[in-house]
């Protein structure tokens, strides 16, 4: 039985480096590595070669928000002849449609059925022409340069999709919520941009991302990430995701740690949904890189190493009451001050302060905690596609 608990901590202790680590650590390696041996050209970009791109943002009662993201679309660099805007409003019951009447050359995508937005933007791209569509929420500001620089990348014909950077804008003080997510973000960035120089980004994020209208497949009404599906849905078909962190979205962090799990639960029961649905991409023999960027990035997260990381502490008790070595002293010694640090946290989760690093331990329980939610939510909610949006600041 200790033998057991020893294997199964080791076991533990190694996967939950990798998935949050020693992943990233052998992704930078191989990227170096790549990068030495391969010298790749920059491709020049002319404004009359710049393709037809339409920008799709699926809205549900955001009527508040519209004048503002208007202003927003307006100041996008593009030419104007090659850009269009189209909102998808299905089901909202506020004046979005008559706000957006204001603006002639914007279309409106409208049923009075709310089904969620996977529904709206199968029903959306349904009225796309242009030859690349960008899909990005109604509740997020682009950098100016945004589409241009998205256009930029589908030059390569192996890209199928291009993912824009999502920027949590941080405040000099923030509380658990906000403060944690920006961090989180940052590093998530990273193995994006990592993903992306070896082979292919993981998946896409619904705040900006862009890719060819020919590849659109639509995809069941229930499903809960539709940004991920559907990028994945295009990687699997053999393209590529290209990683643009010049074309990037800001939005504010979620206004407290309750409205932010109702996010990460969605996310991880989305996870979860995906995973079954993408299992063709474990073939390693067919997808090779991409499968294990996808396993390493992706699927131990929504999977294994939540469990395996809850596990570790009674585990570690057992083994240092029953097992004369110092190690497992040690290891729950720096566990102890984790979940230490992490209750402190959680104290301070409505205040606003500058070391923002404090809600790190905190931050990382709190979304491991939301993966292991996420299966009841999966559960409780099959086959329904819309969800309650989270408060942001």
């Amino acid at each position: 039985m200790i033998l057991f608990l020893e294997i199964t901590f080791w076991i533990s202790i190694i996967i939950i480096f990798y998935t949050y680590i020693g992943y990233g650590m052998i992704l930078y390696i191989m990227v170096k590595l790549k990068e030495i041996s391969l010298k790749g050209d920059k491709i020049k970009t002319e404004d009359d070669k710049l393709p037809s791109i339409t920008l799709l943002i699926a809205a549900f009662n955001e009527a508040s928000i519209i004048e503002e993201k208007m202003k927003n679309c307006y100041s996008l660099k593009y030419p104007k002849d090659k850009f269009q805007i189209l909102w998808v409003t299905d089901g909202s019951t506020d004046n979005s449609n008559e706000i957006l009447k204001r603006y002639q050359d914007v279309r409106v995508c409208f049923s009075p059925e709310r089904k969620g937005k996977t529904a709206a933007l199968n029903h959306g791209m349904k009225m796309v022409q242009t030859e690349f569509v960008a899909f990005t929420d109604a509740n997020t500001i682009l950098n100016e340069n945004a589409i241009l620089e998205i256009a930029k990348c589908f030059r390569d014909e192996k890209v199928g999709c291009v993912a824009g950077e999502k920027r949590i804008v941080v405040q000099n003080e923030d509380g658990a919520s906000a403060g944690g997510e920006g961090l989180y973000w940052k590093y998530e960035s990273k193995l994006k941009e990592l993903d992306s120089r070896l082979y292919s980004a993981v998946g896409a994020a619904g705040e900006l991302f862009a890719i060819k209208r020919s590849l659109y497949i639509e995809m069941s009404e229930d499903t809960l990430l539709d940004d991920f599906m559907l990028s994945m849905l295009i990687a699997e078909q053999g393209y590529v995701i290209r990683y643009c962190a010049e074309a990037y979205a800001c939005e504010t962090g979620s206004v407290d740690l309750f409205n932010e799990q109702k996010r990460k639960v969605r996310i991880a029961a989305g996870g979860l949904q995906s995973i079954w649905r993408l299992k063709s991409l474990f073939n390693f023999f067919k997808y090779g890189v991409l499968s294990f960027e996808y396993i390493s990035h992706r699927v131990l997260r929504w999977t294994i190493t939540p469990i395996l990381f809850f596990l570790a502490l009674p585990i570690n008790i057992l083994l240092s009451l029953t097992v004369n070595s110092r190690i497992y002293w040690i290891l729950l010694m720096f566990q102890t001050i984790f979940y230490i640090i992490a209750y402190v946290g959680y104290c301070l989760r409505n205040k606003q302060v500058k070391r923002k690093s404090i809600y790190v331990p905190l931050y990382f329980l709190f979304m491991n905690l939301n993966v292991i939610k996420g299966i009841g939510y999966l559960t409780k909610n099959k086959g329904k596609g819309s969800w309650e949006k989270a408060k942001r600041i």
